[in-house]
């Protein structure tokens, strides 16, 4: 459980910051959040509503951890999913990418299966139907 809440206290900070940065100055968020590697567009604030939930969420995770999990799913997901279909054409092509962000999702996707609580997951998922 500790380690649940480490993850939940680590997306606060993290998001709290990716969140702030997109939706007050999305122009500064485009280099330091996304490393220079995107022109400011009004995505980059959808982006900051995204990473808001996720801050909101994860506040909540602090006291009902094994309830938001499903968070903590979805984040694994999107994370590989962005790594697999973004960063690693971006590196093999040579083109700009958010490394910062890559590493931060890289560490997350390696270190998060072991923290995770699997059978709770799959007694909720289950449970549904």
């Amino acid at each position: 459980m500790n380690g649940l809440y480490f993850i939940y206290i680590t997306n606060i900070l993290l998001a709290g910051w990716i969140s702030i940065s997109c939706l007050a100055t999305p122009k500064r968020a485009a280099i330091s959040v996304f490393s220079n590697s995107l022109v400011q567009t009004e995505a980059i604030k959808t982006v900051g509503g995204i990473w808001f939930a996720v801050l909101s969420l994860s506040a909540l995770g602090l006291f009902f951890p094994t309830q938001l999990i499903v968070l903590l799913a979805f984040q694994l997901l999107y994370k590989g999913s962005w790594l697999f279909a973004v960063a690693l054409p971006a590196l093999r092509e040579k083109e700009p990418f958010p490394k910062a962000m890559a590493v931060s999702f890289l560490f997350w996707i390696a270190s998060l299966p072991f923290i995770f609580p699997w059978q709770n997951l799959w007694d909720k998922l289950f449970a549904l139907g």
